[in-house]
């Protein structure tokens, strides 16, 4: 009798944002959806030795193998009880395009068959990977298009690790290092314990090995999410997405933020655990006469002041759809030499792969039913 815990499952969360996932109700366990423990346990219950757990889970993350006929340093008999016993669930890329620039976007297919996308960043100058946690995002935030999707559900642990391992064997960097950036579609917070346990999925020793040091994880500001991230006892890199310096244009910006006052968002993140030499990075995507004033760079650098901060400005990635236009780079150059003035450190984001729709807050697929609405699925939060 495989463990029940072990078996394939959906994260908590609301039921109208969640959709059908392939496998959930099935007696067969999907090995893509487990952490090393959850896996040795099923390895157990068929008889095996919990070695074997190391091995498949080797086989399935560090190399990429979908097919329990590939992992030929189990008996054949073992691996005719794993196909009858057990299943595999694996993000399928539907379609590939590569920018001029060198990044490369992916369209995955889900078993539910919804799609999201992923995106490949070459020099970063790390080698650098750019995961969903969701079908579109609840947010709503007014310049990204994801968030003009609406939220249709999360993503389960093994489609946001799977989309890790996919991108590691198609690209054939499963011996290289990389990072990894928690920016893609959804936000990673509001799907927590399914975010969570890809990470630590990922970091497992015996697949991928990932270090907090390697992997960014990009939240609008969760408070009762970001309380629980800051006593996990693996925290990745934390970087907080501001875009505003007034409580008024930040909820206008970002409806779902309008239970928030910028300076609690700032005290939790003064509250929040950094290791030695680490600090938040504040992303703030530059609007033109929105955002983008001396007034809004003096008040963000007084927001900021004593934090161990770093601010990462993103001019505007137009779009059709989106209402605002990117500032010059005349005023982009004086909003980051005012803010270095403060004394912030801060850096202009390079944009990758806009002749794909790849770069921030351009990720959207198209088709399926919309998801529920954002006071809908934050509500409880």
């Amino acid at each position: 009798m495989i463990p029940r815990e072990a078996r394939s499952h959906q994260p908590p969360g609301d039921h109208t944002a969640r959709g059908t996932v392939r496998g959930v109700g099935d007696e067969k366990p999907d090995l893509a959806e487990l952490e090393p423990a959850e896996l040795a346990a099923v390895v157990t219950a068929l008889g095996a030795k919990p070695f074997h757990a190391k091995q498949i889970y080797r086989w399935l993350h560090r190399r990429g193998r979908e097919q329990f006929g590939g992992m030929t340093d189990l008996s054949r008999s073992f691996r005719t009880r794993l196909e009858e016993a057990c299943t595999i669930t694996t993000p399928a890329v539907t379609s590939r395009e590569r920018s001029s620039d060198g990044t490369q976007k992916f369209l995955f297919t889900l078993g539910d068959g919804r799609t999201i996308e992923s995106v490949f960043i070459p020099d970063t100058p790390a080698l650098t990977f750019c995961v969903s946690t969701q079908v579109g995002c609840a947010m709503r935030c007014g310049f990204c298009l994801t968030g003009q999707m609406g939220l249709a559900r999360h993503l389960t642990a093994g489609e946001i690790a799977g989309q890790v391992r996919v991108l590691a064997r198609e690209l054939e960097l499963q011996d290289t290092r990389f990072n990894i950036v928690l920016m893609g579609m959804g936000e990673p917070l509001h799907n927590y314990d399914a975010t969570m346990k890809a990470l630590r999925m990922l970091a497992a020793p015996e697949g991928l090995a990932l270090t907090p040091k390697r992997v960014t994880l990009s939240t609008v500001g969760l408070l009762p999410a970001m309380a629980r991230l800051s006593e996990e006892p693996w925290i990745p890199n934390l970087a907080v997405s501001l875009h505003a310096t007034t409580d008024r244009v930040r909820h206008e910006l970002i409806p779902t933020s309008r239970h928030l006052r910028l300076s609690d968002l700032i005290t939790a993140c003064r509250r929040f655990p950094l290791k030695h030499r680490d600090r938040i990075t504040f992303e703030y995507v530059l609007l033109d006469g929105v955002n983008d004033t001396s007034a809004d760079a003096t008040r963000l650098a007084g927001l900021l002041r004593g934090l161990r901060a770093k601010v990462n400005l993103l001019p505007l990635n137009e779009a059709p759809g989106i209402p605002f236009s990117r500032p010059s780079d005349q005023q982009v150059d004086r909003f980051a030499r005012s803010l270095a003035r403060g004394g912030i450190t801060v850096s202009v984001r390079k944009s990758r792969g806009r002749d794909i729709r790849a770069a921030c807050g351009q990720l959207i697929v198209d088709g399926g039913p919309r998801g529920a609405s954002a006071p809908d699925v934050l509500r409880g939060l």
